[in-house]
């Protein structure tokens, strides 16, 4: 008798993911180090708010294009290539930015590094969908967003121990770059299927939740300009670099702790009511931030927790809202139009906040939020006097996702679309038995 080969636990499998998820670590972390220091440089080099939102628009038109064209780029060139030539690509663009500093670079630049970005994070991501088993998708998401989490708070602190003056800075992120070639380019993992274009269906998508697509767009317009004009919000209100990091690291972990316990308490519970509470916990952080942000150190630092906390789980409550909507077909093309929703309102956002904090007082900053916030749960009551809400049995599993690439929404929804099947199959059982 042949002996029985136990199945790997989860974990094992995981491991054997290390190198891309290695590589998936050290380029989000390369990457939210970056953002901050190009607003923190910015700055010091007297550019202006204006232009710091300038930049972050940029960086989401080129991710926004990137969507759309990297399928066909990886499909004329290979996984691999691409990977390797988008990673020079950014370590020559850190480079560049410290040896020529102009505005109409840095603005070049960085919608270059948008476009590599949204290529880069989609190769790692279809490599990690394609070796993950259908019933694995879940957990290896969760063990993603603990790499994700680590590296992207890590990586904040390398600036102030580094420092923002100077070039080194610069090239340690090119450092960064190039070291994350070098888990993946040496992995003997197979080479995952090229992924397809999206299909973008905007009016039908628009129309299987009008809540969820202008929710992801709100979403854009707050959480890019967070993440983009945060650190010069931060330089505003007195903070020195190290402090800086410090700031934009406790949003992060805010967002990481609330994400799951806000997921499981919308999939017992009337999913619009808790994204309502979660919005209107999300603007009422944004008034205390406006009202006590400057009345001491640990004042911001508890409010850039609670925002994060609030604001960041609303992406993933808003696509979890339009699938219970949607037919299992629809998943995959719904998820890369929010995506895009949200990317609209990410183009838009950090130049509208910079603007707003240029005109106005720093305090203004989060005063924007607050608004917009605002809007988002008149919106959301209107649409609760339109529709009924979904029942228990036809909801759909809330998944937390990251906001990084259309190839991680077509992974978690297709994680999501199998669950849904599995819930038809056996609600089909149980009525024929009936």
């Amino acid at each position: 008798m042949e002996p029985t080969v136990r199945p790997l636990g989860v974990l094992s499998r995981a491991w054997n993911f290390a190198p891309l998820l290695f590589s998936a670590g050290i380029l989000l972390g390369g990457n939210g180090l970056f953002g901050t220091l190009v607003a923190v440089r910015a700055n010091l080099e007297g550019f202006g708010p204006s232009f710091v939102g300038y930049v972050g628009t940029a960086y989401f038109i080129g991710f926004g294009a990137g969507c759309l064209f990297v399928p066909w780029l990886i499909r004329r060139a290979g996984h691999i290539r691409v990977f390797a030539a988008f990673c020079a690509l950014c370590a020559i663009g850190a480079l560049l930015m410290v040896l020529v500093i102009h505005p109409v670079v840095w603005l070049v630049v960085r919608m270059i590094m948008g476009i590599c970005f949204s290529g880069l994070l989609s190769i790692v991501e279809s490599w990690l969908n394609a070796q993950s088993e259908r019933g694995d998708r879940g957990r290896i998401l969760s063990i993603y967003r603990i790499v994700d989490l680590l590296f992207v708070t890590s990586g904040q602190f390398v600036l102030p121990w580094v420092g923002a003056v100077g070039f080194d800075i610069f090239a340690v992120v090119a450092m960064i770059y190039c070291l994350s070639l070098l888990p993946l380019t040496l992995s003997r993992q197979k080479t995952p299927p090229v992924p397809t274009s999206a299909t973008l269906n905007i009016r039908r998508s628009y129309m299987i939740s009008p809540l969820a697509s202008i929710g992801c767009v709100t979403i854009g317009l707050t959480n890019s300009a967070f993440r983009m004009v945060g650190p010069l919000y931060a330089q505003e209100m007195g903070l020195a670099v190290a402090q800086v990091a410090t700031f934009m690291s406790l949003g992060i972990v805010g967002g990481a702790v609330t994400q799951y316990p806000l997921g499981w308490l919308s999939d017992r519970m009337n999913r619009r009511g808790v994204l309502m509470l979660t919005t209107g916990l999300a603007a009422l952080s944004g008034l205390y931030m406006t009202v006590f942000a400057d009345s001491s150190e640990m004042a911001l630092m508890v409010g850039a927790f609670m925002f994060g906390a609030f604001s960041s789980p609303l992406y993933s409550l808003s696509v979890a809202h339009a699938n219970d909507f949607a037919e299992p077909e629809d998943f995959i093309d719904l998820s890369a139009t929010l995506m895009l929703f949200y990317s609209a309102g990410a183009i838009v956002g950090p130049t509208l906040a910079a603007w707003v904090l240029e005109v106005a007082a720093p305090s203004y900053f989060f005063l924007y939020m607050t608004v917009l916030h605002g809007s988002l749960i008149l919106f959301i009551i209107y649409r609760m006097g339109r529709r009924a809400t979904v029942p228990m049995s036809a909801k759909k599993r809330f998944v937390g996702l990251l906001r990084t690439s259309p190839m991680l929404m077509r992974w978690a929804t297709g994680h999501t679309a199998s669950g849904a099947a599995q819930t038809e199959s056996v609600s089909s059982s149980q009525a024929s038995g009936r």
